[in-house]
C-alpha cells in the first residue's frame, strides 16, 4: 500500500527567516522533512530557526540567496543539494516591500518589482528543482499567495496583479506537471499579522478581525499546516488547487 503520510527528499523554502515562512519551516521540520531555510538579509533570525528546529529534533541549514537573481537560485540550489540532498518540495513565500500607491503613482517599474518576486523567482526556482523531480517521479510545489486577488485592494493594484499571476503559474504548472507525479498547489492566507506588522494599529487589526466569518485572525502556524498537509504524502491525489487560509474570510 503506498504510503501517504510520509515526505520525500528536503524542502526549500524561501523567506523562510521569520513570519509565514518561519512556521511553514517549523511544521515541515515536525513532520520529518529537512528543512533549507532561505533568506535575503536576516541572517540573525534564520540562525535562531535553524536551532530551534534542531532542538526539537529536526534537521535545518540556512541558506542566503536572492530569489529573484537567476545565478544566485541556481548557486542556492546547488548547495542546498549538496548539504541536504534533492529537493523534492518547494515553497514559494519569499516576498519584498509592498508598497500602497494610488493609480495615479503607479509605474511599470513598481508593477515588474511584485512580479519579480511571485513570477520570476517562482519561474527561476521551478526550473532548478523541477527536472530532478521529474526523473524521481515525485515532487511538490507549494506557492504562497494572498487573498487579495479575490477581494481587490484598494491601492494595491501592482500587488494583486502579480498574485493573480502566480495564481495562473501554479494551474498551468499543475497541469502540465501532473503526469511526472509532481502537484503544483497555492496556499492563499487572509492577513496574518506577522513581524513585518508591527507598525499596525489595534484599531485596523480589529477592523478586519470583524469581517472574517470565524471572528478572529489567523496565526503564522495557520499557514504552516496547510502548507504541510500539501507537502505531503497524504495530498498526493490534490492538484492545481487554491486554499484559502482566511477564515472564510474570502466566501462567496
Amino acid at each position: 500500500m503506498e504510503n501517504r503520510t510520509s515526505h520525500a527528499g528536503v524542502a526549500l523554502v524561501t523567506g523562510a527567516s521569520r513570519g509565514l515562512g518561519a512556521a511553514i519551516a517549523r511544521a515541515l521540520a515536525r513532520d520529518g522533512v529537512p528543512v533549507a531555510i532561505n533568506f535575503a538579509r536576516n541572517k540573525a533570525a534564520a540562525d535562531a530557526l535553524r536551532e530551534e528546529i534542531a532542538g526539537a529534533g529536526g534537521r535545518a541549514e540556512v541558506f542566503p540567496a536572492d530569489i529573484t537573481d537567476e545565478a544566485a537560485v541556481a548557486e542556492l540550489c546547488r548547495r542546498v543539494t549538496a548539504s541536504l540532498g534533492e529537493i523534492d518540495i518547494l515553497v514559494l513565500n519569499a516576498t519584498g516591500p509592498q508598497p500602497l500607491l494610488d493609480l495615479e503613482e503607479l509605474d511599470w517599474r513598481a508593477v515588474l518589482d511584485q512580479l519579480e518576486f511571485f513570477v520570476k523567482s517562482p519561474l527561476l526556482l521551478a526550473k532548478q528543482v523541477v527536472p530532478g523531480m521529474k526523473r524521481r517521479g515525485y515532487g511538490r510545489i507549494v506557492h504562497v499567495g494572498s487573498e487579495v486577488v479575490e477581494l481587490g485592494v484598494p491601492h494595491s493594484s501592482a500587488y494583486v496583479a502579480a498574485k493573480g499571476a502566480q495564481l495562473g503559474l501554479m494551474r498551468s504548472w499543475a497541469r502540465e506537471l501532473a503526469g511526472h507525479g509532481i502537484t503544483v498547489n497555492l496556499v492563499a492566507p487572509g492577513w496574518i499579522p506577522t513581524e513585518r506588522h508591527d507598525g499596525v494599529s489595534a484599531d485596523e487589526v480589529d477592523r478586519y478581525a470583524a469581517g472574517v466569518p470565524l471572528g478572529h485572525l489567523g496565526v503564522p502556524m495557520d499557514v504552516g499546516e496547510a502548507v504541510a498537509f500539501l507537502a505531503s504524502g497524504r495530498a498526493g491525489f490534490i492538484t492545481g488547487q487554491r486554499l484559502a487560509v482566511n477564515g472564510g474570510n474570502t466566501l462567496s
